[in-house]
């Protein structure tokens, strides 16, 4: 979809052009959405739904919320106070991205819409093990931050073989002293120089495969099984097979992809293309909420210092004219309309 094809912004539907288009509705990107709403900028979240966040059984380390706290409850109360602010949520599936001359045109489950910024936060998925598994959260886990605290004193496993997986059956030596470093069968892709650090570290190496799995009453697991006939038991572990990132639609723009598949940006979320950014999972650094939610902070800030409207520079001054008390403010009327409404509601 582009202007080369007879599609424009003028061409789109009026509620569906946008100042910023965040791709993506996890922590990154609904805190993106919600600074750019806040400062005065028509804002949309296109959400397919799932995700890692949505995944969780509970929050852990984001200060002020409760660990009861599920991530679907975590994300449906984020999505609440987006739109009292006044931005717009679609349940859409963004199919396609282009440019159409200095804004984007992207096409959805539900058609197109337009935007001047567009905000890529679409995460990755982990690589799953293969069957027979613990169930998710309750046994099995891919994030070592947020719950390695589960399993102090408890008997871990760390699933994988490769320098991912042998390093994290190391770290978690710091939580507790049962930890075994399962290969199922495979052979470990690991350095000698990782082979030597886990000769003195007590990790104790399973080479045989699972077979099968014994969960409690409550769903937790309680042990598994081997192919040599062994039993051990586990309150839980991590599975290290590395991650699949979805960068399909910044690769299609042209954006800049690092080796491992994120997508290469700048202190702000700025990818290589101007006027696309991406937060979150996509990007290099650690998968946790709270980084995030503080890279979708300042890919927000970041957008508004591009869009915003006033102070105009002295060349666009000289060239325009002073600015006219009927220009000002800025923020279009349905947004201010938003704010005056939360403020009666909080009068109230």
């Amino acid at each position: 979809m582009s202007e080369s094809d007879g599609t424009t912004r003028d061409s789109i539907a009026a509620d569906r052009r946008y100042d910023v288009a965040v791709v993506g509705g996890g922590p990154a990107g609904l805190t993106t959405a919600l600074y750019a709403a806040r400062l005065g900028h028509e804002t949309a979240v296109f959400d397919r739904g799932g995700g890692r966040a949505a995944m969780m059984q509970d929050t852990h380390n984001v200060i002020g919320t409760p660990e009861s706290v599920s991530g679907n409850e975590f994300l449906s109360t984020a999505v609440d106070q987006l739109q009292s602010y006044g931005a717009d949520y679609r349940r859409e599936f963004v199919t396609g991205i282009e440019r159409a001359g200095d804004s984007f045109a992207l096409e959805t489950t539900e058609g197109p819409a337009a935007a001047e910024r567009v905000v890529l936060a679409t995460g990755f998925s982990d690589e799953r093990p293969e069957p027979p598994l613990p169930r998710t959260g309750r046994g099995l886990h891919y994030c070592l931050h947020c719950d390695a605290y589960m399993f102090v004193d408890e008997s871990v496993y760390v699933m994988g073989s490769g320098e991912s997986a042998a390093h994290v059956a190391m770290i978690m030596l710091n939580f507790t002293d049962d930890v075994d470093l399962l290969l199922r069968g495979d052979e470990p892709t690991w350095s000698d120089e990782t082979a030597t650090l886990l000769e003195g570290h007590p990790v104790d190496i399973v080479h045989e495969d699972v077979t099968g799995v014994r969960n409690g009453d409550d769903g937790w697991l309680e042990a598994l099984e081997f192919e040599d006939g062994s039993v051990r038991e586990y309150r839980g572990g991590f599975a290290m097979y590395g991650s699949d990132y979805n960068n399909d639609l910044a690769a299609s723009l042209g954006a800049a992809i690092n080796d491992d598949g994120t997508v290469a940006v700048d202190d702000h979320g700025r990818t290589s293309v101007d006027g696309l950014y991406a937060v979150g999972d996509l990007t290099p650094g650690h998968n946790q909420i709270p980084v995030a939610m503080g890279q979708g902070a300042k890919a927000g800030l970041a957008i508004h210092k591009e869009l915003r409207a006033f102070p105009k520079s002295l060349d666009e001054l000289e060239a325009e004219g002073a600015v006219s008390a009927s220009d000002v403010p800025a923020m279009p009327a349905a947004l201010r309309q938003q704010a005056s409404d939360l403020a009666s509601m909080a009068d109230d």
